[in-house]
């Protein structure tokens, strides 16, 4: 009886720590985005011809419009008329662009990491704390920003699915119909991996176009099974796309996750080197061939200094 009570009483002590630790860790970021607020004030990077919003909303109409004349027409008779084999091959994989793997797995990793009492970890492993939870950060914003404002235009503007093709054609539309047959564009599973896609090859430079190609099959994958015409993938797509970049840029402005070249480029703050040596040095703790405390690290080192989001 008494050895439960103790255990009882060893877990809610553990539980308040950890508690304490997040929100002094969430505090700290919290701190770290304000101070930088006059770094952003400070720096002054006009958008170049085809970044600015207004060159972003010209390309989505273009785009968009040729698809409507274009390849919404005639998409979902061919896809019809394609063998079954197709959609269960494309429906396979067309899930992945759903949001909710990605929001629970950038959360989870956030949530462990504000856990962590980093300040007495060795540089590396505190490096590469302030490095993950930056960029799963902003991919859980970027993310679940981007899935709100799909579902806004999409209940908002009532474009008929495909599948009422037949019955109403391809550019019907019911303004705020509140129907989940009439939630057609954009489409939020573009929108999605169009958000994705953005953020990790921002992340990964060296793998941006390997996700790109990913990305794109993904995306294309929702006209193939049916649920979108081609205009409602170009539409999230882009959305998805252009908000990660210019919350990227707003990032880099502050010098938080993201920086630019001399010559005006979007890169990550983290080198390739340094990210290697933080890959090694995680990698030689796992294995048993050095610890992940460092020397004279004091026993009662105060909870939340962390270094994330650096």
């Amino acid at each position: 009886m008494n050895e439960g009570r103790q255990t009882k009483t060893g877990l809610l002590e553990t539980a308040k720590t950890v508690a304490s630790r997040m929100r002094a860790n969430m505090r700290r970021v919290r701190q770290t985005i304000s101070h930088r607020k006059g770094r952003a004030a400070s720096y002054c990077d006009p958008l170049r011809p085809g970044q600015r919003p207004q060159d972003i909303l010209a390309v989505l109409i273009l785009t968009v419009g040729i698809a409507v004349l274009a390849f919404d027409i005639p998409a979902y008779p061919w896809i019809r008329s394609l063998p079954g084999e197709y959609w269960v091959t494309f429906n396979a994989f067309t899930d992945l662009g759903k949001a909710h793997w990605i929001l629970w797995s950038s959360g989870l990793i956030c949530l462990f990491l504000l856990a962590l009492d980093a300040e007495k970890l060795i540089f590396r492993l505190r490096m590469t704390v302030g490095v993950l939870f930056t960029y799963a950060g902003f991919i859980f914003f970027t993310v679940a920003a981007t899935g709100i404002l799909a579902i806004v235009f999409k209940w908002s503007l009532g474009r008929a699915r495909p599948k009422l093709y037949e019955e109403l054609g391809p550019v019907y539309f019911d303004f705020m119909a509140l129907d989940s047959d009439f939630t057609s564009f954009p489409s939020g599973h573009s929108t999605t991996i169009g958000a994705l896609a953005a953020a990790l090859a921002l992340i990964f430079p060296s793998y941006r176009w390997l996700i790109v190609v990913a990305a794109f099959w993904i995306a294309f994958s929702r006209v193939m099974v049916g649920a979108h015409f081609p205009s409602d993938v170009i539409a999230g797509t882009l959305l998805g796309v252009s908000f990660t970049y210019f919350v990227a840029r707003a990032l880099a402005r502050r010098r938080i996750g993201f920086t630019f070249t001399p010559d005006g480029h979007l890169v990550p703050i983290i080198s390739a080197r340094s990210a290697k040596a933080c890959a090694r040095s995680v990698w030689h703790v796992i294995m048993g061939r050095r610890g992940a405390i460092r020397l004279g690290c004091p026993a009662g080192a105060t909870p939340g200094q962390t270094g994330l989001a650096q």
